[in-house]
């Protein structure tokens, strides 16, 4: 568990002591920093750039929060100038952003952000689930108090661990809460007790955690860190690139415009026209046993997505994707209207 911790402040790129992983999937990451840090009444702030923000919204509203959105346009992000508008307008407690937007292909910009939460005393929540060891991200350097991810994406391990960790700053305003967080099994004080981050001698039991997941992500952060942050991130944009390249031979057009802007783990790809996105993805699940996705949330119908990450983030990959998408298109029904 150790190992783990230390493997997860250099992901990270923290020297948080309350750093972990809790067990489940990111929307258990999700709910832990949101039951923890919010209490009902309190005001939160959610930007929604595609589907992650929107349940975000959704979590802290069931646990009676006072919830306001800032909606990015499709494929699009939020400037600062907009988040501090709205952060001086609603004075939040909390401002929840998703770094990579799995459901649009956003990568958002984080740079300023933290210090204008600093500046209206509010906590920076993030969620890098899609974005970490693929784009950079520097929590201590960004101001962001509290980040999460998942194990199954660029860590490539099976899924059911969740990193998470919380800034000093988070941590007074957890500890210091009026009522107890709504779920025993997501508090705070028990898991930082759990995982030894309360710096008290002993460890009392909690739950039975994955060991055997535990394991796994233990090895998936030895192996990044093997490889080396600033080497993966060089990679994933490498083959990012080199997929966007393909897809414009294609004649096929990507939904993010702008392309410091775009996730380098997971690509967008405008719904071609005159094609049934449906029958594509069936047609390169079926002759190539590639899955690709449609949209989800906000891009259902507009988009086909594609995840190239971890260890399927090179450029051997992105030719595979390319050709069964190039046979998808001369073999499926297009429509002439």
């Amino acid at each position: 568990m150790n190992d783990i911790k230390s493997g997860i402040q250099y992901v990270f790129q923290t020297r948080n002591r309350m750093t972990l992983a809790v067990s489940g999937t990111g929307h258990t990451a999700m709910e832990c920093a949101i039951f923890n840090s919010v209490e009902p009444g309190e005001s939160v702030l959610a930007a929604v750039n595609g589907i992650w923000g929107e349940r975000a919204a959704d979590m802290a509203e069931r646990i009676g929060a006072r919830v306001n959105t800032l909606v990015a346009p499709p494929g699009g992000y939020l400037t600062t100038s907009e988040i501090e508008k709205a952060l001086s307008k609603h004075r939040p407690v909390v401002f929840f952003l998703a770094h990579g937007e799995s459901s649009t292909g956003v990568l958002h910009p984080l740079d300023g952000i933290g210090e204008l939460c600093y500046k209206y005393n509010c906590l920076f929540l993030v969620d890098s689930v899609a974005s970490l060891g693929g784009a950079p991200l520097y929590m201590d350097q960004q101001g962001i108090d509290i980040l999460y991810t998942g194990s199954q994406k660029v860590l490539n391990a099976p899924p059911g661990t969740a990193p998470i960790s919380f800034s000093e700053r988070a941590c007074q305003k957890v500890f210091n809460r009026r009522s107890k967080p709504v779920s025993f099994f997501l508090d705070l004080n028990w898991l930082a007790n759990y995982w030894g981050c309360d710096e008290k001698p002993s460890r009392m039991y909690h739950h039975t955690g994955p060991v055997t997941a535990f394991y796994s992500l233990r090895e998936s952060l030895a192996v990044l860190s093997e490889e080396g942050l600033e080497n993966s991130w060089k990679r994933h944009q490498s083959a990012a690139e080199h997929f966007y390249a393909g897809l414009e031979k294609l004649g096929l057009k990507l939904f993010v415009k702008e392309k410091h802007a775009r996730l380098p783990t997971v690509t967008t790809i405008v719904a071609p026209h005159g094609y049934d996105w449906k029958e594509v993805t069936s047609y390169i699940m079926k002759t190539h046993n590639l899955e690709i996705s449609g949209g989800l949330g906000p891009s259902v119908g507009l988009v086909l997505r594609v995840g190239l990450m971890g260890c399927n983030s090179s450029k051997e990959k992105v030719d595979m994707v390319l050709a069964a998408l190039k046979d998808a298109l001369e073999h499926c029904h297009r429509s002439k209207v």
